[in-house]
């Protein structure tokens, strides 16, 4: 595989971009590599400045649960571009889509868009303090809420990726107001509530974590923390800007049956461009300005391109997508063990829907704890044998990879056939097997 001209470019950004990327992750750091820079991708493959073609399962970072540039989208940002870039005022699109996210999560009878899921966040905690009167907030290790200050403490994803599980910048104070507890258990978030009685204002949780990789939540969590929510006076806030419409048409909320008083959204109601949105109940909602004191703005929310590009993919979410993504990605999951299996290799595949993470560890991964005893040299491993067979995971072992509409079967059945091939390399070189596998 040649990759003189991704070289050739990194070596450019360097000089200008700090780490030459915009995002640590796609650094390819932590897998012993260096980037690969995109020219092109359509459906579920996406093509480098080289000639290499690769099938995709980053997909954006999840958005693209309809395939890289899908013909009807295209289609409807060329008319929506025509009309105007950026309008700097209220449009109709805005409305139209609102209340389609409305209509998909009732629990969201009001929403404020912005243009990243960390904004999102952001936003929501402080309407979550300025809504109870009260500082404090619980997060979860390995969970990953963007890069605010407060969320930035033991944090998930990227800094999980570099190995920095807080970050220089953010102060003891924020930090201190920045509760901790371990995911999958409530005693750990009993044991916050005991300890910071009337000081927590709210709890924030993915509530399917995608960001030390994919952690589904155990049997009664998330219902645990709506109960320990108010019975406590706090809020429950859903960081959805993963699993909403992934998980399903009405997010995770909707398939647990937790309605949460705030929910943040990114991703997919953008349609791979840049989006995020927070909402919730009408009587918290409406203490955002102008309605209410809680101040947040931005010049590019509710950007009509980013309102077309969400409609669309909102209105395309379909049942028979969700069974076929479903079925892909368990045939997928089931093909990733099996390789592991053959070649006696340790590993563990979670599996949600329409995202999944092979862990290289012989523990069910259940929390953060768990999820950092994988091996992630032999992820560095595999994902190289893997990239050089023409498939393109995400370049660390603690993110989630995605699946789209526009992969087929014959895609995940070529993928697990390199991933056969890419787990043979990992056996040999340790001159040892394993034999824990489990899918």
């Amino acid at each position: 595989m040649k990759t003189t001209r991704s070289s050739r470019l990194f070596s450019q950004a360097l000089d200008i971009l700090p780490g030459g990327v915009d995002s640590p992750v796609r650094a390819f750091r932590a897998v012993g590599a260096s980037p690969l820079f995109i020219r092109r991708a359509s459906g579920a493959h996406i093509d480098d400045v080289d000639g290499n073609r690769f099938i995709d399962y980053v997909m954006s970072w999840g958005p693209l649960i309809h395939g890289h540039a899908p013909r009807g989208l295209v289609k409807a940002l060329n008319a929506a571009a025509a009309r105007g870039t950026s309008f700097g005022a209220p449009s109709p699109l805005e409305v139209e889509l609102a209340a389609r996210v409305r209509q998909l999560m009732p629990a969201l009878e009001r929403v404020r868009f912005v243009s990243s899921g960390t904004e999102a966040t952001m936003s929501a905690v402080r309407l979550a303090r300025a809504a109870t009167g009260r500082e404090r907030i619980v997060k979860f290790e390995g969970c990953y809420h963007g890069h605010a200050d407060s969320f930035l403490v033991k944090a998930g994803s990227g800094a999980l990726t570099l190995g920095t599980p807080t970050s220089p910048g953010v102060t003891r104070a924020t930090a201190a107001d920045t509760l901790v507890a371990s995911y999958n258990d409530l005693d750990s978030v009993g044991r916050a509530f005991d300890a910071n009685r009337g000081q927590i204002s709210a709890v924030i949780v993915e509530p399917i974590a995608g960001n030390m990789g994919v952690v589904p939540p155990c049997q009664g969590f998330l219902h645990g923390l709506r109960e320990m929510c108010s019975a406590h006076g706090a809020l429950l806030i859903f960081d959805e800007v993963i699993t909403g419409f992934r998980a399903s048409a009405g997010g995770t909320q909707a398939t647990a049956g937790v309605r949460p008083d705030l929910t943040c959204l990114g991703k997919i109601i953008g349609g791979g461009l840049p989006v995020g949105a927070y909402g919730g109940r009408a009587d918290l909602m409406d203490m955002i300005s102008p309605a209410g004191p809680v101040y947040q703005a931005g010049t590019l929310s509710g950007n009509p391109l980013a309102m077309t590009a969400g409609l669309w993919s909102l209105n395309n979410l379909k049942p028979k997508l969700y069974a076929y993504l479903a079925a892909l990605s368990a045939r997928l999951a089931a093909g990733l063990a099996d390789a592991a299996r053959a070649a006696r290799i340790s590993l563990q595949v979670n599996v949600v829907g329409s995202v999944l993470t092979p862990f290289f560890t012989d523990r069910p991964v259940r929390d953060y704890a768990s999820a950092t005893t994988s091996d992630t040299s032999r992820y560095a491993t595999f994902f190289r044998g893997m990239l050089r067979r023409g498939i393109y995971p995400p370049p660390s072992q603690f993110e989630a990879w995605f699946l789209s509409g526009a992969h087929t079967i014959r895609d995940v059945d070529a993928t697990i056939r390199a991933a056969h091939a890419a787990m043979k390399e990992i056996a040999a070189p340790h001159g040892r097997q394993d034999r824990s596998v489990a899918g």
